[in-house]
């Protein structure tokens, strides 16, 4: 049997959620497929930091991307929130960058002028003001501070996200998709344990993109293993982001999300002993008071990583019907409602790939 659709969306994670919803609220018949199980996914162990301003760099590609995804989820949470009943738990009362020596404290005031420049907000705290904001940090050097940065919740995004996809429409099935169905130049479908057909095929398979037969080019995709820790929150501490190092404080729920580290394991999404003792060590220098609170939990997910840490987002030149929409790293969750965007408007041919050419698919194994 043959399953006919409008769009096929291989991958029913942050990204192909928010691809599913764009394009269902366009009119397209959409199906959705996702593999079984929880194991790796990435979305599922992330804190869902929006976070475009604390890392960034001058002339990074990403940067403008990133402002894009964070202000998105501005405009659909209340949407979400009214067509669905789910709170995706956004929450933007900025975030810390602290410096945990004089010479990163140079790197981040550098910043801080730079984006000032551009016209962002962003602002230099000194080590008084860090402990005078946040007393129950250790001592820092200074911190940057983005008042409109924030978090949600990536559980309760995607939850949302599928919820209104498929309230306009689309299908969302549980299959394994081994590969893609290739008639001449064109994708006509996918395989998994049936035959789907549609006039589009967009991979949003995270780590497992490159895993599909019949790809027209290697995708440059793979997986890196991020872990993480939930402790209480200190008490009688205002919840807070916190980023310092390599480590980062997010308060849900009454818990201290810690994370996360970047390891190269391959598909493993197990913790691990060493892992988790970089990231308590990181935690405890942020609040010396989580030295002696009891872990309540340790997970690990699978992020999809370029060799350039750039997407993969728009058109495969080579073959007709297929799209590209992987390898958003670290920041999948703040650039899945923008990349579901962009894939919209490439289909209905409202956007041009050179308008977004820093992720075009064709900068890897170009032939």
């Amino acid at each position: 049997m043959t399953i006919l659709s409008d769009v096929i969306i291989v991958g029913g994670g942050a990204i192909g959620a928010a691809c599913a919803r764009e394009l269902a609220l366009a009119g397209r018949k959409v199906l959705v497929l996702d593999r079984p199980g929880e194991a790796g996914e990435a979305w599922r162990a992330a804190a869902g930091m929006l976070a475009p301003q604390i890392e960034a760099e001058q002339d990074d590609p990403i940067f403008e991307f990133g402002l894009a995804g964070r202000e998105r989820y501005h405009e659909i949470a209340p949407i979400l929130k009214d067509t669905t009943g789910i709170d995706i738990g956004l929450w933007q009362e900025g975030i810390a960058r602290l410096a945990t020596s004089e010479e990163e404290a140079g790197t981040l005031k550098s910043r801080v002028a730079w984006q000032r420049q551009q016209g962002h907000l962003c602002d230099w705290f000194d080590a008084v003001e860090v402990q005078t904001r946040w007393p129950w940090l250790g001592p820092s050097c200074g911190a940057l501070w983005a008042p409109r940065e924030g978090v949600l919740d990536p559980v309760k995004l995607v939850e949302a996200l599928l919820a209104d996809a498929r309230r306009a429409g689309a299908t969302l099935r549980r299959d394994v998709v081994i590969g893609l169905d290739r008639r001449g130049d064109r994708i006509v479908g996918v395989i998994g344990t049936e035959r789907y057909a549609a006039d589009h095929v967009i991979l949003a398979a995270g780590a497992w993109s490159g895993r599909l037969e019949g790809l027209p080019r290697p995708v440059s995709v793979e997986p890196v293993r991020g872990q993480m820790a939930a402790l209480p929150w200190p008490a009688g501490a205002e919840r807070a982001i916190i980023h310092g190092g390599d480590v980062y404080l997010v308060e849900r729920g009454g818990e201290a999300l810690a994370g996360a580290t970047m390891e190269y394991a391959g598909f493993n999404a197990e913790t691990t002993s060493a892992g988790l003792a970089r990231i308590f060590a990181g935690a405890t220098a942020l609040c010396p008071a989580l030295a002696t609170a009891e872990v309540k939990r340790t997970w690990a997910g699978l992020r999809p990583v370029t060799p350039d840490g750039r997407p993969i987002v728009g058109k495969e030149p080579n073959v007709e019907g297929l799209w590209y929409a992987t390898g958003h790293g670290r920041n999948g969750i703040l650039l899945a409602a923008i990349t579901g965007l962009v894939i919209k408007q490439l289909l209905g041919g409202e956007a041009t790939v050179d308008e977004h050419a820093t992720f075009r698919p064709e900068r890897f194994w170009s032939w």
